[in-house]
């Protein structure tokens, strides 16, 4: 299974919404990199809605370990008809590091158990549509020394192999770190030795995660 995540962040989420019974429900996702996060985003939501009835929630992250921890909140809504199927749609979506908001404008008709389940699930997955989607994919690190001439074109070449610069430092020469998933290594090596004639040797280093956006 491919984990995924949202690229969005929470000065610009996802932003989606629609209208049930007169109910209005808005859906809001944005990265995040811990569960403080999450909710510091949630209170963002609610001063944006301060007439709002409820801001129900999920977030899902995953540690460095790879230990994946869960938050939710139904925020006043009957228990588990609201952060619950928002919880469901990230997982359903195999995604991590990343929160949904969902926000009620009560329209004055009761919904029930089943149509306020209803309502929160279309709410987060019209926010997860929404959203910039990105694979989190296992991926070598690379240190490259380069002419300046050649930063150009191995910054192209890079790109072809869904590869990312991580950092760079300029002096006579420069001298790239960068990042390459694990099932396109031969081929970053054969064309960096096809397009500099073995002038430039990617050193390899750890192994690191990193979001590849999908396209």
């Amino acid at each position: 299974m491919t984990t995924r995540t949202i690229l969005d962040d929470a000065a610009n989420p996802a932003h989606d919404a629609f209208v049930e019974k007169k109910s209005e429900f808005i859906g809001d996702a944005c990265h995040i990199d811990d569960l403080d996060a999450a909710l510091a985003f949630v209170e963002t939501i609610r001063e944006m809605h301060p007439k709002s009835r409820h801001v129900a929630y999920a977030a899902i992250v995953t540690d460095g370990t790879g230990r994946v921890m869960e938050r939710m909140s139904d925020d006043g809504e009957p228990s588990g008809t609201a952060g619950k199927p928002i919880l469901d749609v990230l997982r359903a979506n195999d995604l991590t590091d990343c929160v949904v908001a969902v926000t009620r404008y009560f329209g004055g008709i009761l919904l029930g158990s089943g149509g306020l389940i209803r309502a929160y699930s279309t709410g987060a997955s019209l926010a997860v549509k929404a959203a910039r989607k990105a694979r989190i994919v296992q991926c070598r690190r690379f240190h490259v020394r380069l002419d300046y001439a050649q930063l150009g074109g191995f910054q192209q070449l890079l790109a072809t192999v869904d590869g990312a610069q991580l950092d760079a430092a300029f002096t006579d020469h420069v001298e790239v770190d960068c990042a390459v998933p694990t099932d396109m290594e031969g081929r970053f090596a054969d064309r960096v030795r096809e397009t500099f004639n073995a002038t430039v040797v990617p050193e390899p280093l750890g192994l690191v995660a990193r979001p590849v956006e999908e396209r």
